[in-house]
């Protein structure tokens, strides 16, 4: 029965949008079914008042946003196992229909493979989705329901079992493809991703180049993916396809110089460990139109 499938929310915060944060919560409440668990982290933040019955902790120091996130999965137990599922969800975002749960719900235990889902973002005000925001590099169709190889950090759920086989997220990341590095660990485990246009999280359309250190961090953060996932002769061909690609787009010269240091960043400081995945898996993704040289 999909009603005793029990799903928690983390939400990471930096305190700086209390409105948005409780319309957040209310949408959450809001949702058909079982009540799912609620656990808000303030990231090097002080927390607003929250409703009762909500976990919660104030971190002394911002952790990332995949350290946040692994703080409020442990809020739900070891590797979050007081609950079926967690879902991820930002702090600015809101869930605009009331079915959102049930349906997760649904697709869970129709499917004992299915690890993550990764919800359609859509922005409140145009109903449009960002191209970035479909997980495939044939993204023209949002509204196109399909198996993926990453999935949204903050519009997606993660299945509890996932995190002892593959682990949580990496949290030396702090910002950018943390989502990917723990996609590609759970398809190596044998689980699978979805993408549901159906499971709609609204958040206003933005540019990931709003943050600071985006451009160092993306570049270096795709070394260490690479350096901690892919099979060895695999590196250079998925990190020479990337810099080429970086180029061509012609970045500013501001823009290129934090990507090149994020890019030598990649290469001389510690990513964490390396656990190189599978040659089926390097297929499996390949077939899922992703392979894992792009």
């Amino acid at each position: 029965m999909s009603d005793d499938f029990r799903l928690g929310a983390v939400i990471i915060t930096m305190g700086n949008r209390p409105a948005e944060l409780n319309a957040l919560i209310e949408s959450v409440r809001a949702q058909q079914g079982p009540p799912v668990e609620l656990a808000v982290v303030g990231n090097g933040a002080p927390l607003p008042v929250l409703p009762e019955g909500v976990r919660s902790v104030e971190l002394p120091e911002n952790l990332g946003i995949p350290g946040g996130r692994n703080v409020g999965i442990e809020l739900f137990g070891p590797d979050g196992r007081d609950v079926d599922a967690v879902l991820f969800l930002d702090d600015d975002g809101l869930l605009p229909n009331t079915d959102s749960a049930e349906l997760l719900r649904a697709a869970f235990t129709a499917d004992p493979g299915l690890g993550i889902v990764s919800f359609r973002i859509a922005d409140p005000e145009t109903g449009t989705t960002q191209r970035r925001h479909v997980p495939r590099l044939r993204a023209s169709d949002p509204l196109h329901a399909s198996r993926v190889t990453t999935f949204l950090g903050g519009a997606s759920a993660v299945r509890s079992a996932v995190f002892p086989q593959a682990g949580q997220l990496p949290a030396e990341f702090f910002y950018a493809h943390e989502e990917t590095d723990l996609a590609w660990r759970a398809l190596d485990a044998g689980w699978s991703i979805d993408y549901r246009p159906d499971v709609v999280l609204h958040h206003p359309a933005t540019s990931p180049a709003r943050h600071a250190t985006y451009f160092h961090n993306v570049a270096r953060n795709r070394v260490w993916l690479a350096r901690r996932n892919l099979p060895a002769p695999l590196v250079p061909l998925y990190l020479g396809t990337w810099f080429l690609l970086t180029v061509l787009r012609r970045p500013s010269g501001a823009a290129l110089k934090a990507w090149l240091g994020g890019f030598r960043a990649g290469w001389s400081e510690p990513c964490g460990p390396r656990r190189p995945m599978k040659w089926s898996t390097v297929w499996r993704l390949t077939r899922l139109g992703r392979p894992p040289i792009i």
